[in-house]
């Protein structure tokens, strides 16, 4: 396993140094991001404070154009996707140890394409992205509902089939899905043959409608 070449940042503070005080230097480390052949990951990232991540449609087909690059790179499967106007999410497989470097590409190139677009300067997004190594099975399905109904729970459409900016249509077929999700991938997780595995899909994401948060 590799861990992120952004690991460890410096931070300097102010403190006590036996009885007469002093300034000292800490260097404090990140939490490893676990990177490992074949694993998969739920992917987040937000805007900035004040700053909108996704404007219009434009920037979501930007931020998708470079998410296919990213994943045509690299080798990445890309299961699962969802973008937002604050927000985006993703569900990928990494057949190599390289989340970090791919994702510094994915945002930020798009942070710099925003900027120049908007006549901005400053940081596109809040933080490093927030990733989540997913374990299980039932992890990885429930991920395809929460994705899918992240629109919906938002408030932006009162159904996920509404939601142009996501994987969902594409993978019940609604849409010609983009050729970097992994459709044949992600129906795996439901059944096989595809067609009764979209069927699950479509069954299991509506129940998530009427359950719980």
């Amino acid at each position: 396993m590799g861990s992120d070449p952004d690991q460890v940042c410096d931070e300097v503070g102010a403190g006590a140094c036996g009885r007469d005080g002093c300034a000292y230097a800490r260097r404090i480390p990140r939490p490893l991001r676990i990177q490992a052949p074949g694993a998969y990951y739920h992917i987040t990232a937000s805007g900035n404070t004040k700053r909108t991540l996704f404007r219009d449609d434009k920037e979501r087909v930007d931020f998708l154009d470079l998410l296919a690059d990213v994943v045509a790179a690299r080798g990445w499967l890309c299961r699962s996707y969802c973008v937002l106007s604050t927000h985006y999410h993703l569900l990928v497989e990494t057949p190599e140890p390289d989340l970090a470097a791919g994702m510094q590409s994915l945002n930020g190139r798009y942070g710099q394409r925003v900027n120049w677009r908007r006549g901005e300067k400053g940081h596109v997004f809040q933080a490093r992205y927030h990733s989540v190594l997913v374990e299980t099975d039932g992890h990885r399905l429930e991920l395809h509902r929460y994705i899918a109904l992240n629109p919906v729970r938002a408030g932006l459409v009162a159904s996920p089939e509404d939601w142009p900016w996501s994987s969902y249509c594409g993978l019940l077929e609604f849409t010609r899905p983009p050729a970097f999700l992994d459709v044949a991938g992600a129906l795996q997780d439901f059944a096989m043959p595809i067609a009764e595995a979209r069927r699950r899909l479509r069954r299991f994401v509506a129940d998530g409608l009427t359950s719980p948060k």
